[in-house]
Parts: structure tokens; sequence; C-alpha cells
């Protein structure tokens, strides 16, 4: 019975970190490691993923390094979440990668200015469907080596 009890437990937990990463990425959940940013080339030309290879985006509507997308936009838009300082591999500049605090007290991964943000509908790596959507107030767009929206 005890042991029952105890693999329901573990099968508990592991289903609520599974739905409570909001689709982030393993390298935005690893525990105390920094989220990777890299690049690579996309249909959209050379632009910033995460350490799996999606695709990572801006939103138009933040201000500064201040994210406006939390609540049901973060569910289709989950934030870049890191648990340690950045790191930047493959073509992603050091200097611009930074790090705010979200209104929930967890971390967010800046580069250039801008917090990054995955998209929920980019199931593989290379997929750019989020590209110049206009969802919760604003439009989205893919982002560049330099830290600039990419417009198609």
């Amino acid at each position: 019975m005890k042991r029952l009890i105890a693999t329901v437990v573990v099968l508990v937990a592991t289903t609520s970190l599974a739905v409570g990463t909001g689709g982030a990425s393993a390298a935005t959940r690893s525990a105390g490691r920094g989220a990777t940013i890299a690049t690579a080339t996309s249909s959209l030309g050379r632009v910033l993923v995460d350490g799996q290879g999606h695709t990572l985006y801006l939103f138009e509507k933040d201000k500064g390094r201040r994210s406006a997308c939390s609540g049901t936009c973060a569910t289709y838009w989950p934030p870049l979440r890191t648990k340690g300082k950045p790191i930047a591999v493959r073509g992603a500049a050091r200097s611009l990668l930074g790090v705010t605090r979200r209104a929930d007290g967890t971390s967010q991964v800046t580069y250039g200015g801008h917090p990054l943000y995955l998209f929920v509908q980019d199931t593989k790596p290379g997929q750019t469907r989020g590209q110049d959507l206009h969802d919760f107030g604003a439009a989205w767009y893919v982002v560049s080596p330099a830290g600039k929206k990419i417009e198609d």
C-alpha cells in the first residue's frame, strides 16, 4: 500500500511539473542552470532560438524590459524563463543577454532589452508560426541575432 501511495505521489508531482511549465523547453526548467540562447537558420533568415532549437519572439506591447504578457497570454506565449545566468552560444551575443523579473517573481531572459517568448504552436525546431501574429493587444516578431524584430 505504501508503495502504491508513493507511486501516485510521484506521478502527481511529475504531472504537475509538466503542466506547470507552460510549454517551456527543458533548458528553462533546469534547476540552477541558465537558459541557452543560440541562433539558427529559418525561412526568415538567421533567428534566435532556445536550447532546444525553438524560435524566440518579442512582443511589441512590452515596455522596456518589462513583460506585458501574463495569464492566458503566457499560456500561448510562454516566457523564456531561467534559473541562472543565461548562456549565449552559436551566434548569440552574450552582451545582449539579460534577465528581467516577472510579476510572478520568476526570471525571464531578455535579449537586446526585449523579454523573450516561445510560441506553443511551434512544435518543432525551425518553425516560425508566431511571426507577425497580432495577439493579446500587439504584434509578435521573431528576433534577429542583433536583438531586433524580423519583419517579413
